[in-house]
């Protein structure tokens, strides 16, 4: 493969966006800067140290999209609200005949992309990010060569969480849409409730240990894990600490403390499958919930571009790649230990 090849990233402008830019150029890719605020983006191009392409488009202007998507061998949206952005985009990379990639942590969005493309020869890889691609590349891995399971737990074991302000504009949308209500995967299918939210200790491995969790904190895994894994309850937890910092609207928004632009946040991301009594465990480590989302989206971008992958069309990170080949691969971003 050759690695200028041109890649536009759709909300280039925003806190993810910028660290996708930056790991596109890392690797030898040409990042075409595409979003909605061109005043944005032309500053963005400005302050660049090297020269860089700024192409705005509005996702209700399809013709402004196809020429934003011109000459590119794909496209990587990182713009939420997903449920707003992600069929548009989608769209206009199947008439361009090239890779969508999005970073979507929405969950009916994620689920609207998997089940409304279904069709697609072109490579579609929704929720590619921290949530939702990890943990499914973690369950996928874990499962090993068993076929199926009686139940998945992912548990993120945050030091904190400064959401960033997409963070708390696609929340918002995610609230609108379920009327307040919460979701879960259980008995095979998405379930929307009204029940009480509870907390359970979870047993993080050291040295983050034994922890307060919001059981049934859904994140986008339990779209992911389900398309393509046959296992009727897949339930996420979250700590309490982040969780009460993604609630607090006080709580500011991720700021850097190294040369690369990472917060001090830390992760441990522990998954525990079951089938037939017995367990199964993988857990990846790292820093910052956003920074690790761009080697997470390019390392894909770059396998499907030199055909590693395990799939065509729609599909999970876990059901398009080798899950324990592609996350080995992340050294030194992230940390793995999986089953033996």
């Amino acid at each position: 493969m050759t690695h200028s090849q041109s890649v536009v990233v759709y909300g280039a402008t925003g806190h993810t966006g910028r660290f996708v830019v930056a790991e596109l150029r890392r690797r030898g890719f040409t990042a075409i800067l595409s979003g909605r605020n061109a005043e944005a983006l032309a500053q963005q191009v400005r302050q660049a140290a090297t020269p860089l392409e700024a192409r705005p488009a509005s996702v209700d202007d399809p013709a402004a999209l196809d020429r934003a998507l011109a000459g590119a061998a794909a496209v990587i949206n990182c713009a939420g609200p997903f449920a707003t952005t992600a069929t548009p985009l989608v769209e206009a990379a199947l008439r361009a005949g090239i890779p969508y990639l999005d970073v979507a942590a929405e969950i009916e969005a994620n689920a609207a992309t998997l089940a409304g493309f279904a069709a697609a020869e072109t490579p579609v890889i929704p929720a590619m990010a921290f949530y939702g691609g990890l943990g499914d590349l973690l369950v996928t891995a874990a499962l090993g060569d068993w076929t199926s399971a009686d139940e998945v737990h992912v548990a993120y074991g945050l030091s904190s969480w400064h959401p960033t302000p997409g963070t708390r504009a696609a929340g918002q949308v995610s609230h609108e849409r379920r009327a307040g209500r919460r979701v879960r995967f259980a008995g095979g299918a998405l379930q929307y409730h009204d029940d009480a939210v509870t907390q359970q200790d979870w047993s993080f491995p050291e040295p983050l240990g034994r922890r307060p969790v919001v059981a049934e904190f859904s994140m986008a895994d339990i779209v992911t894990v389900p398309s393509h894994l046959p296992v009727p309850e897949v339930r996420t937890y979250m700590t309490l600490e982040a969780a009460r910092d993604l609630a607090d609207q006080s709580t500011p928004a991720p700021a850097a403390v190294d040369d690369l632009g990472r917060s001090d946040q830390t992760f441990v991301v522990d998954v525990l499958v079951t089938s037939g009594g017995e367990q199964r465990r993988a857990t990846a480590r790292g820093q910052d919930i956003y920074a690790i989302t761009a080697p997470l989206v390019v390392e894909a971008l770059d396998r499907v571009l030199s055909g590693r992958v395990r799939a065509s069309g729609v599909a999970s990170a876990g059901a398009m790649f080798d899950a324990p080949d592609f996350l080995r691969s992340l050294e030194p971003y992230l940390t793995v230990t999986l089953p033996s």
